[in-house]
């Protein structure tokens, strides 16, 4: 007996230690690692010697750029929940639970743009959104009085082309995740509500949407995170510019900690970048989605 429990606890740490291994290497010690660097002027050459305690802190949270950047991710996180996973979400149902033919082509066109490297989607949108031979405003060129628009050069405007890519690279996810999601509703809860009467949109509201709940929670919490996690789509397009009109948390760490070695202070930005997630994380688990992992729902 104890040598078969010997083989057992053997068997099962053969499993799991390589896992634990590469979690330990290269999300532990880095994150650790973060956080040593973080109270640390250091360039990235040789041992960290010159400490400064919360000094990068201080300096991280009184830099304008640095605030920008926090406010752009939190407009791309909010345009992300109120533009990209509603029309996600109509699209899944347009294609998945409306009458319309045609409706395999539709769900493999709109889910393209989601096989596309980030890099690449970048490189055509960069060609695409040129302010002279661009596609935008070639189009746009048909319209009388139509003028040329710097899609990527005018601050005003350059974050917004910005969320504009993103939607069009990352909703066909989301529409998927909510297709299949609307194939564990029965259909059949949904036509015996139109027998008793209740018009589309009360089944819509009182049925599909109730049902379709873990889903939506979950995209949720994928585009939070995804917005405060974007860098080479936006590397690619803008680097952060034109006048810093576009940066972000990862722009902004990349641009400020590593191009210009400050690696300490770039270590402050990244620690700052994973309190957010963190916090956002535990905390949107344990109030939002803690519903969804109950088993027993008699407990």
């Amino acid at each position: 007996m104890r040598r078969r429990r010997v083989n057992k606890w053997l068997f099962v740490a053969g499993f799991v230690l390589p896992g634990m291994i590469i979690f330990f290497l290269f999300f532990i010690m880095p994150i650790s690692q973060s956080f040593y660097f973080s109270v640390f002027e250091w360039d990235g050459f040789g041992p960290p010697t010159d400490f400064i305690g919360l000094g990068n802190f201080e300096r991280l949270l009184q830099h304008g750029v640095f605030q920008s950047a926090v406010e752009h991710s939190f407009v791309i996180m909010i345009l992300s929940l109120v533009v990209q996973l509603p029309m996600a979400l109509g699209l899944a149902l347009l294609v998945g639970r409306g009458k319309l033919r045609g409706r395999k082509v539709f769900r493999t066109i709109l889910f393209v743009p989601y096989v596309f490297s980030e890099i690449i989607t970048a490189l055509i949108f960069r060609y695409a959104m040129h302010p002279t031979n661009g596609l935008f405003n070639w189009v746009g060129s048909f319209f009388p009085g139509f003028e040329p628009i710097p899609w990527l050069a005018d601050r005003n405007i350059a974050l917004y082309a910005i969320f504009f890519v993103l939607t069009w690279k990352f909703f066909g996810f989301h529409m998927i995740l909510y297709m299949a999601g609307l194939q564990g509703i029965p259909p059949e809860l949904e036509d015996a509500a139109r027998i008793d009467g209740a018009s589309e949109f009360q089944v819509l509201r009182r049925i599909t949407l109730p049902l379709l709940g873990s889903t939506i929670r979950l995209t949720t919490y994928l585009s939070v995170l995804g917005s405060f996690q974007q860098f080479a789509l936006v590397w690619v397009l803008t680097e952060g510019g034109p006048v810093n009109s576009t940066e972000l948390f990862a722009t902004y760490l990349y641009k400020y900690g590593i191009q210009r070695f400050h690696l300490g202070y770039g270590s402050a930005v990244a620690v700052i970048l994973f309190a957010i997630t963190l916090v956002f994380s535990l905390g949107y688990q344990r109030i939002v989605m803690r519903q969804d992992y109950v088993l027993n729902p008699a407990e």
